[in-house]
């Protein structure tokens, strides 16, 4: 089977959003096509309440779903539509925007580390404008599981198989079969994982390093590098010698236009500026 290539390596950058909370953005903004249906990840990092603790004041989204998933602090959700959602440690929030939602994710604590990721996900049009829906997943709701020779994977969302058996997450059913995959192998480790060859995929490093290995090449990524890998039907991954964490995503792209007003993702600009009509009537979420 061919093995998928690192076709395009990308630094993350220094930004921050919300109520000035400090972030490094991996992807998002130009050229969203090439990344398709995922249109934004962020890693947000600290120990210093002052970079995280303004957190994200009420704000609304239209038109893609949004995953925040926690690795350390705790971060409360609440909604318009009632729905109140407590992320700690271990857990993810998935949110289907749709037509409207107006919510807000505010840190729970003054001191102490706050670590994860958002991602975006694009929905197409058919999905755009659907009612807006929220899922809360605690830790309790994952399973990790042990990696044949080593290492563990936590699987968000979708299902593979590796050596024999086939993993699951909790979110399964999307148009766009997101796989959500986070993981940890030790020092040397290698793990050649299957990948439906009709989805994109990204690999993300964000501890220690890895290779991304094809049948002419070994492509390494870095603490806070991005491979965005071309087609294939396997993954190739050589742990460096601190071993690796990383985030491993693909998705199927919907190849539509993809046109984007800060927290609005629609397909056409007289469909942003109708986003902006209902917001400012206060009809977005309505």
């Amino acid at each position: 089977m061919k093995q998928r290539s690192v076709v395009e390596k990308l630094v993350g950058r220094a930004a921050s959003d919300g109520d000035g909370v400090k972030l490094t953005r991996i992807f998002g903004g130009q050229g969203p096509e090439r990344f398709d249906p995922f249109l934004m990840l962020d890693e947000f990092g600290s120990d210093a309440a002052v970079d995280y603790v303004g957190g994200f004041p009420s704000h609304p989204h239209r038109g893609f779903e949004t995953v925040t998933y926690m690795l350390e602090g705790r971060m409360l959700h609440e909604d318009h539509l009632g729905n109140r959602g407590l992320l700690e440690p271990g857990g993810v929030q998935w949110m289907t925007a749709g037509r409207g939602i107006i919510h807000s994710e505010m840190p729970q604590q003054d001191s102490g580390l706050m670590r994860g990721f958002q991602l975006w996900i694009n929905l197409p049009a058919a999905e755009k404008m659907q009612p807006a829906r929220y899922t809360d997943l605690p830790a309790a709701q994952f399973q990790t599981h042990d990696l044949p020779g080593g290492g563990t994977v936590k699987v968000i969302a979708g299902r593979f198989a590796v050596a024999g058996k086939t993993m699951e997450g909790p979110i399964q059913g999307r148009s766009t079969q997101p796989l959500y995959l986070d993981l940890q192998l030790p020092a040397g480790q290698q793990l050649a994982l299957p990948m439906d060859e009709h989805l994109n995929a990204l690999v993300y490093v964000y501890e220690g390093a890895v290779s991304v290995a094809d049948e002419r090449s070994d492509t390494l990524l870095e603490e806070k590098q991005l491979g965005r890998l071309g087609e294939g039907q396997t993954v190739m991954l050589n742990a460096g010698n601190q071993g690796v964490r990383l985030l491993l995503l693909a998705g199927k792209p919907i190849g539509e236009p993809i046109v984007q007003y800060g927290p609005f993702v629609m397909n056409k600009r007289e469909e942003i500026e109708q986003a902006l009509h209902d917001f400012r009537a206060g009809r977005l979420a309505s």
